[in-house]
């Protein structure tokens, strides 16, 4: 009975040695091993953005700014992009926090909105997340992105008002079309004119945002007609707003343009209403480059060439054209879209 007690405890040791070394040994993970195991990983080498932007329906501007970003950020040119696009800021902010989540290198953003930004750059900083600002500005700190390359909107509403008091009129009683509240191309276009007003050289008829959107501005223009408010001025904070107002002036038989009695002023040089413009039928146009994804590339290759950047604030260089000396040729050179 002991010899079988003894057998049967020398086969079991016997099957646990097997046991223990039936498989190659491996070595344990450093936390380092296992946090290199991130989904980053997947990427191919690929630099991780993501892009918040505005819809490409927004604009004629918007759709060539968002063309400029695909142009520019893809694989081919050694991105892995995601992109997000609303005309809401609390979506915009949600989609820029998933972003950060997701691990991305560098986050994009044109804000919806100016204000509302602070917690979310400050939770990329935080995160190793590079920030670029582009198109507009944000009220944040400037410690908390790397870079913005913008329009200054406040200066083209200058540019504007500037034109308009210089052509010297008997009066200026203004239709003021507004694009989204709150976002900063509105308020830098905006608070020009509203100087004017406060001063008293300029009278404000109506002020209301049509969301950059056409239909709505031809219907704010249509209210005013049938008010019978006598006005001489339609300042559309956009082509599009600008096309719709003068859509109603058309349908009510209203004269516009070079020679007519209401002027027209637009911005953002879409290639269809520097021809209005050409053609008399406006009277002022006033660029917002939407061409900033390039500067943006050269940047971020400078970063991860270990290089530092030598701007913050980068302006882009814009103009207008009135009616007066606008050319076939700066149609050509400075519009946007067909």
């Amino acid at each position: 009975m002991k010899k079988f007690l003894a057998l049967i405890l020398v086969a079991v040791l016997a099957l646990g040695l097997a046991a223990c070394t039936a498989a190659p040994s491996t070595p344990a993970q450093t936390p380092s091993d296992t946090t290199s195991k991130t989904p980053a990983d997947t990427s191919g080498g690929l630099i991780k953005v993501g892009i918040v932007n505005n819809p490409p329906s927004e604009s004629g501007y918007r759709a060539a700014n968002v063309a400029d970003f695909e142009r520019v950020f893809n694989e081919a040119n050694g991105y892995k992009v995601s992109t997000f696009y609303s005309l809401k800021n609390d979506e915009q902010l949600n989609a820029a926090q998933q972003f950060i989540t997701d691990g991305v290198d560098y986050l994009l953003i044109s804000a919806a909105a100016t204000d509302g930004w602070t917690n979310v750059l400050q939770n990329a900083k935080n995160a190793g997340v590079k920030v670029f600002l582009f198109d507009r500005m944000m009220n944040v700190d400037q410690s908390l992105f790397e870079a913005a390359v913008i329009s200054d909107m406040k200066a083209q509403g200058k540019m504007a008002v500037q034109w308009l008091l210089d052509q010297k009129l008997p009066e200026y009683n203004v239709v003021h079309i507004q694009g989204a509240m709150g976002s900063d191309a509105q308020i830098g276009r905006t608070e020009p004119l509203n100087e004017q007003f406060e001063k008293g050289t300029m009278k404000c008829v109506v002020q209301q945002t049509a969301t950059w959107d056409e239909a709505t501005a031809k219907q704010i223009v249509e209210s005013v007609i049938n008010s019978g408010e006598k006005f001489n001025v339609i300042y559309a904070e956009n082509d599009g707003m600008a096309r719709g107002a003068v859509a109603a002036l058309d349908e009510a038989g209203i004269t516009h343009g070079k020679n007519g009695d209401v002027v027209i002023i637009g911005f953002d040089f879409n290639k269809w209403a520097l021809r209005e413009v050409l053609a008399g039928n406006w009277n002022l146009d006033v660029q917002c480059s939407p061409f900033q994804a390039e500067r943006i590339h050269q940047m971020i290759q400078d970063l991860e060439a270990g290089k530092t950047l030598s701007e913050k604030i980068v302006i882009n260089e814009e103009r207008y054209f009135d009616a007066a000396t606008i050319t076939e040729a700066d149609i050509d050179k400075y519009g946007i879209g067909d």
